[in-house]
């Protein structure tokens, strides 16, 4: 509990590293933010020889805590990109990664890979990088992934972004799971009747998965809800209903 603690301390910092024109200053600012929680930024500057004290910047909040290291991570480079002004690009240039990897084998291997050398996992990040032409805070950061070897998590960590920059645009994702797409006209009328349910000021953002499990039907998660209207759930309440004793006096 308090290395949880000692790490989400140094998500600040580690926000601030991310945002270094050098990659090398930046990793082993990093490194420091993650290792040493104690390490002040002016510790940091005078190493790096910043003698001129830096400008004071406005303070970023993530808009919703995030917990666990994906979590962590995600913050740091929430900051990052929002001072920056970077936020849909980052989120853009990380999904973008995220489905390269799930169509290439090879490339989710080499991200997967502890074996491979930390300099080598960092030269070919930085080289893709720059072959996408990802912004510098994308950049940075993946070499950060790259060099504590963690890019092996970074699909959950755009995920724990991705819900973090929908809570920044306001929007709540409501996942629907049936057993076929949705019709047009069906899918128009669910959303707006949870859009309803939220209110003004909040966007819901539809998300359909398919799952032939549920027999029929249709299961909604909402927020901290769920809305179970499957086929597969009423036949297991129906089969527990069969099964319960039947008490004729009653």
């Amino acid at each position: 509990m308090a290395m949880a603690g000692r790490f989400r301390s140094s998500v600040p910092r580690l926000a601030k590293a991310l945002m270094s024109d050098s990659l090398s200053t930046q990793r082993s600012t990093v490194e420091r933010a993650l290792l040493c929680p104690n390490f002040t930024d002016s510790q940091v500057q005078s190493r790096n020889f910043a003698s001129a004290p830096a400008p004071k910047e406005p303070k970023i909040k993530v808009p919703v805590a995030m917990f666990g290291g994906s979590g962590n991570y995600a913050s740091a480079l929430y900051i990052a990109a929002a001072k920056a002004k970077t936020l849909d690009k980052v989120e853009s240039e990380l999904l973008d990664l995220v489905a390269a990897s799930e169509k290439s084998p090879t490339f989710s291997q080499f991200m997967k890979d502890l074996a491979v050398p930390a300099d080598t996992r960092v030269k070919a990040i930085t080289e893709i990088c720059d072959q996408a032409k990802f912004s510098e805070v994308t950049k940075n950061f993946l070499v950060v992934l790259a060099d504590n070897g963690r890019l092996r998590h970074v699909d959950t960590i755009a995920k724990r972004f991705s819900d973090l920059t929908m809570a920044h645009r306001g929007e709540v994702k409501a996942v629907v799971t049936t057993v076929i797409p949705l019709p047009a006209e069906e899918e128009k009328e669910l959303k707006s009747t949870l859009q309803e349910i939220l209110g003004k000021g909040k966007t819901v953002k539809l998300e359909q998965k398919i799952d032939p499990s549920i027999l029929g039907g249709i299961v909604v998660e909402f927020g901290q809800k769920v809305f179970d209207m499957s086929i597969k759930t009423r036949a297991k309440q129906m089969e527990r209903f069969l099964r319960d004793p039947i008490n004729f006096d009653a």
